[in-house]
């Protein structure tokens, strides 16, 4: 079994995060707690899973599945959800008695994992079967398969946990989902563009009111900004190269985005919808953690 680490992290730095650079930019931790939430989790290149815990700056090794390739943890950081994308399964690791206590297939090669604010749910996109698959956390079990937009990347819900955003990096869609029944209720397609520049939506985060959902494009070098009542797309904000990873400040005023190609981090004014400030990072940032 691979194994999931941690690390201390106060302060968000530069990791890797299959084979690729994860920026964390300008975020202190506040909280000495072993991993929680506000910890983010990470997987390191060698395909081991990488959780942060804070205060003594010792790794501690836990349990997961093989090759797993994202997971995230409870906030009452008790369980570990990790997609093992080679084996197409997901697994749940107690952390307290690190061990996996629950293995079970999902689609192929899983790659998102998101949980929901009140906890109750955590979905795992897998993106050659093109679907999200639902674990009920409270049993432990998946209950529910549903297909989304091809490839689908990654998952965002709304704070009340009552809607979930699937982004589909080959579909160029983002499936709006009812976590009641964990139904596809609107598929909102996004802008092609042309050539090189077309999109791929990879990232997405929903802000504190719910109003407005970002998407990261990839190709298409933009952040799309959804209207979270009405389903519909207000406006492309430009941004750096091929951006993939996206974080929104707890206010929802500013917004970052982790622009591969051109190595630099976009910082959007969300009240203007306008890059107020492009700083320089290492090579290749792909991700970014707030």
């Amino acid at each position: 079994m691979k194994t999931i680490e941690s690390i201390n992290v106060r302060t968000a730095t530069a990791l890797a995060c299959a084979l690729l650079l994860l920026v964390a930019a300008c975020a202190r931790r506040d909280s000495p707690s072993p991993p929680t939430a506000q910890n983010r989790v990470l997987t390191a290149p060698t395909g081991a899973s990488v959780a942060a815990e804070p205060e003594d700056g010792q790794w501690t090794k836990y349990e997961s599945g093989t090759d797993p390739e994202n997971f995230v943890i409870d906030d009452k950081a008790t369980r570990l959800y990790t997609a093992n994308e080679d084996a197409g399964t997901a697994s749940i690791t107690d952390v307290k008695a690190n061990r996996v206590i629950a293995t079970f297939p999902v689609g192929l090669e899983p790659e998102g994992a998101a949980i929901s604010p009140d906890g109750r749910w955590v979905y795992i996109t897998s993106e050659t079967s093109s679907t999200v698959s639902v674990i009920d956390t409270q049993t432990g079990q998946v209950v529910k398969t549903f297909l989304v937009g091809a490839r689908p990347r990654e998952a965002a819900f709304t704070s009340d946990s009552t809607r979930a955003y699937v982004t589909a990096e080959n579909g160029n869609v983002i499936s709006v989902v009812d976590t009641k029944d964990h139904s596809v209720i609107k598929i909102i397609e996004l802008p092609r563009g042309e050539g090189s520049a077309q999109s791929k939506p990879k990232g997405v985060v929903v802000s504190p009111d719910d109003k407005r959902v970002y998407v990261a494009t990839g190709r298409g070098n933009s952040v799309a900004v959804i209207d979270g009542e009405q389903l519909t797309l207000i406006t492309l904000i430009p941004v750096g190269q091929r951006p993939w990873g996206i974080a929104l400040t707890r206010d929802g005023r500013k917004l970052y985005t982790a622009n591969g190609l051109s190595n630099d981090v976009s910082v959007i004014d969300t009240n203007t919808n306008k890059v107020i400030a492009t700083v320089k990072a290492g090579n290749g940032p792909w991700g970014i953690a707030l």
